[in-house]
């Protein structure tokens, strides 16, 4: 399988709801890079898995309806805890929306799997993939 990554970051503030987050469930800020990696078995008729230049404008548009927003306020989390698993997840799942909708290229519909990271910090962070 072949994989490209590409990288970005966001800073949002959110809280969360449920005992087990702790001092978490005030209103804080939290910074993430964001990688996100795409896989196929074949490269396209360029030799490659994905145009680098479009992934990473994409990967930033996908990230720049997040940044410097206070999640709790946001309509589309409203009642959901906003934990890095579930941005995570949905970082890939507009990224796949804009792989299906072609604004990564023609070639890029042939990648077979996403997968996103957001690292909180140097020794945590959580992933999602998917199949596209």
């Amino acid at each position: 399988m072949f994989s490209v990554t590409v990288r970005d970051h966001i800073m949002i503030a959110h809280s969360f709801r449920g005992e087990v987050f702790g001092p978490a469930q005030r209103l804080h800020g939290a910074t993430f890079l964001v990688d996100a990696t795409f896989r196929r078995e074949q490269l396209d008729d360029d030799n490659i898995v994905v145009d680098i230049g479009l992934a990473t404008r994409e990967l930033g548009a996908v990230v720049s309806e997040l940044n410097y927003r206070n999640l709790d306020n946001e309509p589309d989390f409203a009642g959901i805890n906003t934990s890095t698993e579930f941005l995570a997840k949905v970082i890939a799942d507009r990224l796949a929306e804009r792989i299906h909708q072609g604004a990564l290229g023609e070639g890029a519909r042939g990648i077979e799997a996403l997968s996103v990271t957001l690292h909180e910090s140097h020794i945590a962070w959580a992933s999602y993939e998917r199949a596209l």
